[in-house]
C-alpha cells in the first residue's frame, strides 16, 4: 500500500517527537516498517494519510466498542463543547458518568481522572495510606500504566520492546515492589509468607491482555482473582482489579461480569471515555473516604471530570446496550474460529486465548497448548507476527503492531466487514508459515 505521506510525517515526527510517536507501541518497531499516520475514521474503518483504507481491528486500543465516529457521541460531544471545554468545577456530567459506573460495578464511589496510568498511580497511594504499607505485589507482564513502581516486568509496550524495567525508576521503589508471574498460586503464596505484613496491595489486570491476552486460571473451582482476593484480604492487603482495558469492554460489567469476583478497588478507563481521555478508581464508600478532601490522601487534576470527555464516556455507556455486547460477542467468536482455521491450515503452531470478546494470537511452538503466563507468551515466534502482521496490513487488515497486545473488535464490524478480514487470513498464515 501507498506509504508515501506516512513516512514524510514519520521522517518530520522524528525530529520533534521522541521516536516520532506518543505511545511507543505505534512506532511499528515490534513488527518493522513505517507507522500509518490516520487521518480519520469511520465505525471499523480506518483511513490514513496516504488515502489507503483499513479494517481496525484496534479500535483505539479499546474505548472504540461502539465504532469510530459514532453519531449520537459526536452530538453529544459537540453540544456540550458548545457550553465550554473546561471549567475547573463539579458539573453534573461527571455525577451522571460516575452513577453510570457505579451502577455497572461492584464500587460505590469513584474518582474521575485522566488516564489509566493516573488511575493507577492514584490508588496504589490510596492502598498505602489506608494500610500504613509499603509494598506492592504486581505479576510479571501485567501493564498498569507508566507508574514508577509498575514498570518492572511490565507488558504492553515495555514487552513489545523488551524492555523489562526503565530508567529513572529508583532502586528504592522497585525494592517496594514484589513481582509473581501470572496464574502462579505458589509463589503468591510465598510472597505473603515473607512479606505478608508490609505489602499494602496486590493488584493485577482483571484478565490481562497486555502480554496478550491470559484468563485468569480456576483450580478447583476458584478463579485466580478469587483467590488473590482471598490471600490479600487474610494478610491485611487490599486486592486491586485494573480494568482500564477489560472494563465495560468484555462485558456490561467488565470482567467482574464474568467471574464476579468483587475487589476491594477497581480502576477503569478506555471505554467509560468514549475516545476521550478518561478513567476513574473506586471502591467502597469506607475505602474512598479516605481520599482528599473527606480524607487525608490527596489526589488532584484540573481536567479531571472534563465535560466533553464526561459526556463522550456517558453516550458510550448508555449506548453500550447488551445487544452491542451480544453482537461483538458473535464477532469475535467467528473471527476466532476462523483464525485459527486459516493457521491451522497452514501448519502454523499458535494458541487464541481470550476473555469475553477480547483475544489475542500466540505464535507458539508446536503442541504448546495454553499460554498461562508472561514467561510462556515471552517464548512465542515474534518473527511470524510479523509476517502476519504485514500480510494482514497490505490487504487493508489493520491488527495491533506488536505480537503482545490483544484484537479489539466493535458493533460495526458488520458481516460485510468480517468476511473482507476472513478473506485475508489464508495470504496471512501462508506468510507466517514461511517466516
Amino acid at each position: 500500500m501507498q506509504t508515501s505521506r506516512s513516512l514524510e510525517l514519520f521522517e518530520s515526527a522524528q525530529q520533534v517527537i521522541p521516536g516520532g510517536v506518543n505511545s511507543p507501541v505505534r512506532a511499528f518497531q515490534a513488527v518493522g516498517g513505517t507507522p500509518r499516520f490516520i487521518a480519520r475514521a469511520k465505525g471499523p474503518h480506518l483511513f490514513d494519510v496516504d488515502g489507503n483504507e483499513y479494517v481496525d481491528l484496534v479500535c483505539s486500543w479499546g474505548p472504540m466498542l461502539l465504532g469510530h465516529a459514532h453519531p449520537e457521541v459526536l452530538s453529544a460531544v459537540a453540544r456540550t463543547a458548545a457550553d465550554g471545554t473546561s471549567f475547573g468545577a463539579p458539573t453534573e456530567l461527571e455525577v451522571q458518568l460516575a452513577a453510570e459506573i457505579v451502577g455497572r460495578t461492584p464500587v460505590e464511589q469513584v474518582r474521575l481522572v485522566n488516564s489509566g496510568t493516573e488511575a493507577t498511580m492514584s490508588v496504589l497511594r490510596l492502598a498505602r495510606g489506608i494500610t500504613g504499607r509499603d509494598k506492592i505485589l504486581k505479576f510479571a507482564g501485567c501493564y498498569h500504566g507508566h507508574v514508577d513502581s509498575l514498570l518492572v516486568a511490565a507488558g504492553s509496550g515495555a514487552a513489545t520492546l523488551a524492555i523489562p524495567g526503565s530508567p529513572g525508576v529508583t532502586v528504592a521503589t522497585t525494592e517496594d515492589t514484589i513481582v509473581c508471574e501470572y496464574n502462579d498460586r505458589a509463589a503468591v503464596e510465598a510472597a505473603f509468607a515473607e512479606h505478608g505484613d508490609a505489602i499494602a496491595c496486590v493488584i493485577t489486570e482483571a484478565a490481562p491482555g497486555n502480554m496478550g491476552v491470559i484468563p485468569p486460571s480456576v483450580v478447583d473451582g476458584e478463579n485466580f482473582n478469587a483467590f488473590l482476593a482471598r490471600v490479600a484480604r487474610a494478610h491485611g492487603a487490599l486486592f486491586i482489579s485494573d480494568e482500564v482495558m477489560t472494563g465495560f469492554r468484555v462485558s456490561r460489567q467488565g470482567q467482574f461480569g464474568l467471574d464476579g469476583v468483587v475487589p476491594d478497588l477497581m480502576t477503569f478507563g478506555k471505554v467509560m471515555g468514549g475516545g476521550f481521555p478518561a478513567a476513574a478508581f473506586g471502591g467502597s464508600a469506607e475505602l474512598m473516604s479516605h481520599l482528599a478532601p473527606a480524607g487525608a490522601v490527596y489526589q488532584a487534576g484540573t481536567l479531571s471530570g472534563n465535560p466533553v470527555a464526561t459526556v463522550a464516556g456517558l453516550t458510550t455507556l448508555r449506548l453500550a446496550t447488551d445487544e452491542v455486547y451480544a453482537r461483538i460477542d458473535a464477532a469475535s467468536d467467528r473471527l476466532r474460529a476462523e483464525v485459527a482455521g486459516a493457521l491451522t491450515d497452514a501448519g502454523v503452531a499458535h494458541v487464541i486465548q481470550r476473555s469475553g470478546n477480547l483475544f489475542s494470537v500466540f505464535f507458539t511452538d508446536e503442541g504448546v497448548t495454553t499460554v498461562p503466563d508472561y514467561a510462556t507468551a515471552k517464548g512465542q515466534h515474534v518473527e511470524r507476527f510479523r509476517a502476519f502482521f504485514h500480510a494482514m496490513l497490505d490487504q487493508g487488515v489493520y491488527l495491533p503492531p506488536s505480537a503482545f497486545e490483544a484484537w479489539f473488535l466493535s458493533a460495526t464490524h458488520d458481516e460485510a466487514v468480517l468476511t473482507r478480514i476472513v478473506e485475508a487470513l489464508p495470504t496471512a498464515a501462508r506468510a507466517a508459515a514461511a517466516a
